[in-house]
């Protein structure tokens, strides 16, 4: 039987996946700043701190099933594979088509020295559609787009016990889900934080 896959903390992630390889040639040089930077198509690659605050609070354990919902650059799809681990999958999902092919070079680039990364895919978003209803559920959803409320068909796709972590209006909620029913949630309030709208598809 293959032994259990350590627990890695947030700050070994970090260690282990270079933000710079998921970075435009042009931003390369400020990758070690704590600041959002551009990857084009009006999306950004996201404050570190503020990645590892959302991290902390998905918590996501070593064989988790991950929903990434706007994977941008790739970069918190890769955290989140060295989080799960090898035996863990993680799903992201994107709506700009060359975001996609630029985070999939990074992954590949960034996989040949991860040994103990889960399975990492980026996927194109389907119009109209949030997060993949057909693939749930999840035990994590990490939601890298601001909402205006919280929405029930994200809520939907957590596996029992699943977490969310998503900020609405401006505000950062952990949703854990603690039922069938999609109102059957606890949430906790984390601070207040700026995104780019969540868009459907």
């Amino acid at each position: 039987m293959e032994p259990a896959h350590p627990q890695v903390s947030v700050t070994e992630a970090f260690s282990q996946v270079p933000r710079q390889l998921f970075l435009p040639e042009e931003e390369r040089d400020s990758a070690s700043s704590n600041v959002p930077l551009s990857i084009g198509h009006g999306q950004t690659n996201s404050q570190p701190s503020t990645v590892a605050d959302m991290l902390r609070l998905l918590d996501p354990q070593p064989g988790d099933r991950v929903l990434d919902i706007g994977s941008g650059s790739g970069w918190t799809s890769a955290l989140l594979g060295v989080l799960v681990g090898r035996n863990g999958h993680v799903t992201g999902v994107e709506r700009q088509q060359p975001l996609i092919e630029r985070a999939r070079k990074s992954l590949s680039l960034a996989s040949a020295d991860l040994n103990d990364l889960g399975t990492v895919e980026v996927m194109a978003a389907t119009a109209g559609v949030l997060g993949l209803p057909k693939a749930a559920p999840f035990d994590r959803i990490l939601v890298s787009a601001g909402a205006e409320t919280l929405p029930a068909e994200l809520v939907g796709q957590l596996a029992l016990g699943g977490v969310m972590v998503i900020p609405v209006q401006g505000e950062m909620l952990r949703v854990e889900r603690s039922g069938t029913e999609e109102d059957d949630v606890a949430i906790t309030r984390h601070g207040w934080y700026r995104f780019v709208p969540l868009v459907r598809g």
